[in-house]
């Protein structure tokens, strides 16, 4: 029986060790649970695969896109693929464009888009005062186009985007570009 005269002391400070590394380490982990979660709460309606169902003019898309938290969930992703077929002022085409959405505490939430036809447009977002639309809208620049992206709330799994863009000099004078709707993968 001399096993079990091992001094508890010797492995006391071992014990005490790894209570304190798993204590950190559960407070590490929930707590950037927590901050994903608080800073994209408004936003879990977006968030995942979507699958469009219809451009209107100028020419009827086909394609699909992404809204997924990326960069230990500090930035929202989304990534966008559509195809036009040729009409008969222009052959088909590809669209692709990236946008990154970034919302830094206290202050506006921002959003940078780029696309595969070299355009960057720098947004700013909002919510509708009922929560259920999303608003990317682009500053002022009295020589450029304005654009506004609209992402809005259905039936559940179900959204209505809206492209709409000012003339340059109009920046408040929006008119509809594209219309569409999408459901959820």
């Amino acid at each position: 029986m001399s096993f079990l005269r091992v001094p508890v002391f010797k492995y006391k400070g071992l014990f005490v060790c790894f209570c304190i590394m798993t204590l950190l380490a559960a407070n590490h982990l929930f707590g950037q649970s927590s901050l994903k979660n608080v800073r994209w709460q408004g936003w879990q309606f977006l968030l995942g695969e979507w699958v469009g169902e219809g451009g209107g003019e100028p020419g009827q898309g086909i394609g699909s896109f992404s809204f997924k938290e990326d960069l230990q969930g500090t930035v929202i992703v989304r990534k966008n693929y559509s195809d036009y077929p040729a009409t008969k002022d222009r052959p088909a085409f590809s669209h692709d464009d990236l946008m990154i959405i970034n919302q830094e505490t206290g202050k506006q939430t921002t959003a940078m888009y780029f696309d595969n036809e070299g355009h960057v447009i720098h947004y700013t977002v909002e919510f509708s005062k009922d929560s259920n639309s999303v608003i990317f809208i682009s500053g002022i620049n009295t020589n450029a186009p304005r654009f506004r992206l609209t992402y809005e709330k259905k039936a559940e799994g179900q959204i209505k985007i809206k492209f709409a863009i000012a003339p340059p000099g109009k920046p408040e004078e929006f008119k509809q570009y594209i219309e569409a709707s999408a459901r959820r993968k």
